[in-house]
This record gives C-alpha cells, sequence and structure tokens, in this order.
C-alpha cells in the first residue's frame, strides 16, 4: 500500500524529530566544550549539506544577491551563538532541561513579530504565551529550591537555553525575510559563519580529541545537521499547519525518553507538568484555539456569542 504525500511527510518529519531528540548523547558522549563542539558540527554540516545542494542542483546565482548573503551571514551569527548556549546549557543541566526551556522559542517569534510589524496579539495569545512561560517556569526547575541553592551553573544553563531559544527565534523571523531562499542554503550559511568565526575565538590547537569522540562529532554533523535538517525542510511543505505544530514537538520528547533512558536523568511530575503546559500552549498559539472562551462561564460565553 503506497503512502499518500501527506502520509510521508508526517513520518519524515517524526523521523527528522526522533534523530533530533538524540543530539544531546552526542554532546554528552563527546566530551568537549560548547565551542569546540559547535565548530566541528558546523564543520562537517557544512561538507554535508554542501553535498545535498550540489547534487540538488540548488548553487544558483539568484539565491546570491547581496541582501540575501548579509542577513543569511546576520542569522549564522544568531544561529552559531545560540548553539554555543544551547550544548553548554545540556552541560549545566541535562538534554531534557535544556531542550525543554529552548523550546519555548515559537511563543518568542509571536511577541518578536507583535514588536516588530504592530500585529495585534489577542487576548486569546497572550494567555496561551503566559501559560508557556508558567509551564517554563515548573519545567526548568527553578521553582524547586533544591536548584536555587548553591546551584549557580544550574541557573547559567537555565539562562543559556533561554537566550538561545531568543536567538532562534530571531532567525526564524529573519528566514521569513529571505523569501524563496531554499533552507538548506540558509542553513549552509549558517555552518559556514561557525567554521570561519570560531577558530578566531576558541583556537583549537590545543584540543586532544580521541578516535571515539570523532564518531560523536561527525554525527553531529552529518547526521543532526545534514540528515535532519534534510528530512525537516523536505517534509514541512507537504504538511498543514496542525499536523507540523503537534509533530515538531516529538524532537523535546524524545530528548526527554532519551535522558531518561540513557542517563537515568527523568523530569520530575512538576517538570513533565511544565512540559504539557507548553505543549497545549505552543498548539494554542499555533491553532488559534480560544482560551478565554474556553475559561469563560457557559452562560457569560453564550451571552458575549451574543
Amino acid at each position: 500500500m503506497s503512502l499518500t504525500q501527506r502520509q510521508q511527510g508526517a513520518i519524515t518529519l517524526a523521523s527528522g524529530g526522533l534523530l533530533m531528540g538524540t543530539l544531546g548523547v552526542f554532546v554528552e558522549e563527546a566530551r568537549l566544550g560548547a565551542l569546540t563542539l559547535v565548530f566541528f558540527r558546523c564543520l562537517f554540516g557544512f561538507l554535508a549539506l554542501a553535498a545535498y545542494c550540489a547534487w540538488k542542483g540548488f548553487f544558483k546565482r539568484s539565491h546570491f544577491t547581496r541582501r540575501t548573503v548579509a542577513l543569511a551571514l546576520l542569522s549564522g551569527v544568531l544561529m552559531v551563538t545560540q548553539w554555543v548556549g544551547f550544548f553548554d546549557a545540556i552541560h549545566r543541566t541535562s538534554i531534557a532541561v535544556a531542550t525543554v526551556v529552548f523550546h519555548v522559542q515559537p511563543f518568542w517569534v509571536v511577541l518578536i513579530g507583535a514588536a516588530l510589524f504592530n500585529e495585534r496579539l489577542g487576548m486569546d495569545r497572550l494567555g496561551w504565551i503566559a501559560t508557556a512561560f508558567v509551564g517554563l517556569v515548573l519545567a526548568s526547575g527553578v521553582a524547586a529550591t533544591e536548584h536555587l541553592q548553591g546551584h549557580t551553573g544550574y541557573l547559567i544553563g537555565i539562562g543559556e537555553a533561554l537566550v538561545g531559544s531568543l536567538l532562534y527565534a530571531s532567525v526564524t523571523l529573519i528566514a521569513k525575510g529571505l523569501g524563496n531562499l531554499r533552507p538548506h542554503l540558509l542553513t549552509l550559511a549558517q555552518c559556514a559563519v561557525g567554521v570561519v568565526c570560531l577558530p578566531f575565538i576558541a583556537p583549537l590547537t590545543a584540543v586532544h580529541i580521541g578516535p571515539t569522540q570523532w564518531f560523536w562529532l561527525v554525527g553531529m554533523g552529518v547526521l543532526h545537521t545534514g540528515l535532519a535538517y534534510v528530512l525537516i525542510y523536505g517534509a514541512l511543505p507537504r504538511l498543514s499547519t496542525p499536523v507540523i505544530a503537534v509533530l515538531l514537538f516529538v524532537y523535546p520528547l524524545t530528548a526527554i525518553v532519551v535522558d531518561a533512558v540513557v542517563y537515568g536523568r527523568a523530569l520530575s511530575l512538576p517538570q513533565l507538568a511544565g512540559m504539557t503546559l507548553i505543549v497545549v500552549a505552543s498548539l494554542g498559539v499555533n491553532l488559534g484555539w480560544p482560551l478565554l472562551s474556553l475559561l469563560r462561564p457557559r452562560g457569560q460565553a453564550r451571552r458575549h456569542a451574543d
């Protein structure tokens, strides 16, 4: 039985999310600093994506206008900085916590878009955003006193993941302004920025890398920056917004399971409740669910409708 385009897209997007959910294991097992990890992710990711783009014939002169290149390089600076912060956040907190905190970025997109383009948010969207940030407080674990007492590194990690989510939201908005530029080329440019700039910030001459570490480094570039992005970008055009909104959470949910199974770091019940709030709020924002009208008493809602 042949699959429809939508079914193929759903399987492909879910596969990309499952693959991305294992990224944290590669970060942990490589046992290197965040700057070094991101450099090699960019290097091997650049090689993988360049080969794919050349094979698909994406390198066309029309794609590389002065404006496009400038915006792509700006997004590269933001993306590379975000990767560094996110990887360091994993080291300081855990795979699950850093990933969950990072996934508030859709709400930053809404808020920044409203600020820049004078878009009206409406009470329902504001309510969902507030719900998401309540979920963020619970999911991050900072509400628990044991994470606040003598755990400065943990709080720094939470801050890094949160700033990383804000930077990624900015990258998302820049990508929207690039029109028809293929996302593969945008990611390729972002990797190029990392390859060129990071050695000046953190010289690699003193870094000793063993054979096993190379496996994890190559995997981060080829699998999580090459293959995963190809799967995700290839799936998105085939799917509707509701399906995408649901399937994008395969990534953080996989990261939570992987962290629990591989490292025994299961989220607490309050943290899982926070993750649930973030997921529901994200769906509410993306799908336009009427939060406040759902909370209104039936009689009031009926009078309001009249």
